[in-house]
């Protein structure tokens, strides 16, 4: 058996362990062996890759590893989980960087001229540039770096339209002339870099689970070109994984707020607050920690519905512990988690996962909407848009028909929340002034601590 025999195999046996590692991420619980079994994949198919001769000066390489693994190490201890979706987008742009730069160096090394991996030089330059510059946006908007409204301004689509137009342009005459224009590919990785700032500035931070599961796609997509280019096998199904699994999600993502993905990319959705037609009828009832307890003591089953203003707060570990004491006195506990609560997909399964919330106990959107009406109280924590019954109610809002928790049909709501500021979508919420909804007015944090210390102290 040649060198390349036994390379090729060693990247056959890591595609396995891709997409089986792929199938264990979809379960919380079976989600760290997925991501070993894809690492283990990833380290085989950099090893064996190595030992093609000629691949890469390998003091360049040691650097890189020790440089790449000090950062990485110090990333993953020092990020808290609040701020995990940035670290994912910042994950998605390093990705997209990665393919432009294997794209310029392909481009290097073509001596003889390839139409086909002329092209797919190209859209690695191009897409890997997108994701970059456009990830880079992202992170600034989940770390508010920069305004998390969107941005937009009079002729923008048609900006828009023209500098991916002149992309396509300056492509077309590379692939004409590939071996003599390398300003043509430096004009498109600045075409490129620019067009991905001007495409994710117009959306707003509500959308941003779409955005970084589309760059996510974006990433793979340009993985395997980047692949398609230096001819690695490896590189082509670990991109088309990435990218088709990004796909699925962004789909997935937009049905949960059922929005086309053009109405996210273009719609500008929460530039402006949205005042509803009439307003919501009905009074606010604020109640404090302890009429809460009163009302969770007499329930048999309690649904938590979590939101960003967890994260915030950071309490999951709060209501865990709040989950636990009403478990010891007899209650039914369960979670409601909806698809895009949060900064990113799976946004509320990882914070109750780092408070060691069962997984057994997280029911989705259709499923705890089935029984909703039999549940004595939800409790909704720091959710908004999500828990929204305008959403089924005012057909001139712009969440009407999108999905959300039927939490208004349970016996009785607990909505915990700082104030009576509108959520992302810039929309009052109806739910505030059901009859059956109180509001424990503060810091979700607090305000669970308060809960365990009265049912302690009763």
């Amino acid at each position: 058996m040649t060198i390349e025999h036994l390379v090729n195999l060693a990247y056959i046996i890591s595609a396995v362990l891709f997409v089986f590692g792929l199938k264990l991420l979809t379960s919380q619980s079976t989600a760290k062996k997925g991501n070993l079994m894809s690492a283990v994949g990833m380290f085989i198919a950099v090893v064996m890759t190595l030992l093609i001769k000629d691949i890469i000066d390998y003091k360049w390489l040691t650097v890189g590893i020790i440089v790449g693994g000090i950062i990485g190490a110090f990333a993953a201890r020092l990020v808290v989980m609040t701020q995990m979706p940035q670290m994912v987008a910042l994950f998605n742009g390093f990705g997209g960087m990665a393919s432009l730069l294997v794209g310029w160096a392909a481009y290097r090394v073509m001596y003889n001229f390839d139409l086909f991996t002329a092209t797919t030089i190209f859209i690695a330059v191009l897409i890997g540039g997108v994701t970059f510059s456009g990830s880079i946006v992202a992170w600034g908007k989940l770390a508010t770096v920069i305004s998390g409204r969107p941005i937009l301004f009079p002729g923008q689509t048609v900006l828009n339209s023209i500098l991916f137009i002149g992309t396509l342009v300056a492509g077309g005459i590379l692939l004409m002339d590939a071996p003599i224009s390398p300003v043509m590919l430096v004009t498109i990785i600045l075409l490129s870099l620019i067009l991905g700032v001007m495409a994710v500035v117009p959306i707003g931070g509500a959308d941003m689970p779409v955005v970084i599961s589309l760059l996510n796609s974006y990433s793979g997509i340009a993985g395997c070109a980047a692949g398609l280019a230096i001819q690695n096998n490896i590189l082509i199904v670990a991109g088309a994984l990435v990218g088709a699994s990004g796909i699925i999600l962004t789909n997935v993502m937009c049905k949960a707020m059922n929005r086309s993905l053009s109405n996210v990319l273009f719609g500008g959705f929460g530039a402006s607050t949205v005042q509803q037609e009439g307003g919501p009828e009905g009074e606010v009832k604020p109640i404090s920690a302890e009429d809460a307890y009163f009302i969770l003591e007499a329930a048999d089953s309690v649904v938590f519905v979590p939101g960003y203003g967890m994260a915030v707060a950071q309490a999951q570990h709060a209501v865990h512990e709040l989950e636990r004491i009403l478990e010891e006195n007899g209650r039914d506990v369960k979670y409601a988690i909806h698809p895009v609560a949060g900064r990113m997909p799976g946004h509320m399964n990882v914070l109750l996962a780092e408070a060691n919330v069962s997984y057994d106990k997280l029911v989705e959107i259709d499923d705890i909407n089935r029984i909703i009406e039999e549940v004595d109280v939800c409790v909704v924590i720091g959710a908004n848009d999500v828990v929204n019954p305008a959403a089924r109610e005012t057909k001139g809002s712009p969440i009407y028909g999108m999905p959300v928790i039927n939490v208004d049909k349970s016996k009785t709501v607990i909505v915990l929340k700082r104030s009576m500021a509108a959520g992302f979508a810039g929309i009052e919420n109806n739910l505030f002034y059901k009859e059956n909804t109180r509001m424990l007015f503060g810091d979700a944090k607090s305000s669970l601590e308060a809960l365990v210390a009265e049912f302690k102290k009763k």
